[in-house]
């Protein structure tokens, strides 16, 4: 017997398999951990939950006796950090279960494919394979939810039904639906493509004075998120030379093209497979640090894609505003 089973989701959205998990790690122990992943994430198209909702969702799913050994906690992502995110694990599960060294702690989940390398991560405790349950994944349960269905009733428990019913109802609701709609036609223009189409992008990150230049998304997807300069490489020029093209489209910003160039500091690739909804996109981040200046941060304006463009202090920054992977890009290239 177990004292806590340590069970790591996104659980967008919470369905039965999950819940057999829980269910099974409740046998085996006295108390489970559930870390609610993503919880650090603004809605989208895949973490469309909030750690509320998916909390509800889990308690409301067993009786009161059973749920008062259920012990949810919000777990930041933290892409191209492993440390970092192993780290946060460590400090979740010690808030609940403390740190004595004779506490019998296991790591229940399932190995289904590459994204399941985290249950090697935590060689300290016990590892408890859980099959999965009748094939069943959040993905398509949340895509087709996001276009209109609601889910089948044996695909999710009725807690989850509640919820989702009462967030379909929301604006925020309306908001993921219409952005669902676009991503579902973006990709279906690359259906007939002999191969899954791979794109390649380019970000700035620019930095002045402890403040990073950021644009606020005009179009979707992440309308009116925070987001780091930077789109597509057009066919005839350098990942360096595309950078610099967005940036100066996005922000009009006004540095002499030799003191921008001679600023940029370090470049990095961001392959996160699932770091963008219209499909696999390699971004590549350049990091210009520009030199403080007596006259202040340089003068922005926002155009081309973006509604607008300014400054924001580091210290500032918030996870939740930020579109797609470009906080966890930010903490890379800056070492935040």
């Amino acid at each position: 017997m177990f004292d806590y089973l340590v069970f790591i989701g996104r659980f967008q959205p919470y369905h039965v398999g999950h819940q057999s998990v829980i269910a099974e790690a409740l046998r085996q122990s006295r108390h489970v951990i559930v870390l609610l992943g993503s919880s650090n994430l603004p809605r989208s198209t895949r973490n469309s939950f909030s750690f509320a909702e998916r909390r509800q969702m889990i308690l409301e799913s067993f009786a009161a006796e059973q749920a008062a050994r259920i012990h949810c906690v919000a777990l930041r992502d933290s892409l191209y950090n492993d440390i970092r995110w192993v780290t946060d694990v460590q400090q979740a599960v010690d808030q609940i279960a403390g740190r004595d060294p004779a506490t019998k702690i296991g790591l229940v989940g399932h190995n289904k494919d590459h994204t399941s390398y985290y249950l090697s991560l935590f060689p300290h405790w016990q590892s408890v394979d859980s099959p999965n349950y009748h094939g069943l994944s959040a993905t398509p349960i949340r895509d087709s939810y996001l276009l209109g269905a609601m889910p089948q009733p044996s695909d999710v428990p009725p807690s989850s039904m509640t919820v989702l019913a009462q967030f379909k109802a929301t604006p925020e609701y309306a908001v993921l639906q219409e952005e669902a709609w676009f991503i579902d036609k973006y990709k279906k223009q690359w259906e007939r493509a002999p191969y899954p189409p791979t794109f390649v992008t380019v970000d700035a990150v620019v930095v002045q004075s402890g403040h990073i230049l950021l644009v606020e998304r005009q179009a979707m997807p992440g309308r009116g998120l925070l987001a780091l300069p930077g789109g597509f490489v057009e066919a005839k020029e350098s990942l360096l030379d595309a950078c610099i093209r967005e940036l100066r489209e996005e922000t009009r910003l006004k540095v002499p093209d030799p003191v921008l160039r001679g600023s940029m500091h370090t470049q990095r690739t961001f392959d996160d497979p699932y770091r963008s909804a219209r499909g696999r996109t390699i971004t590549q981040a350049f990091y210009f640090q520009l030199r403080s200046s007596p006259e202040g941060l340089p003068k922005v304006r926002g155009g081309d894609d973006a509604k607008r463009a300014f400054w924001l202090p580091l210290a500032a920054l918030d996870p939740t505003q930020l579109f797609e992977d470009h906080y966890a890009i930010i903490c890379a290239m800056t070492g935040l």
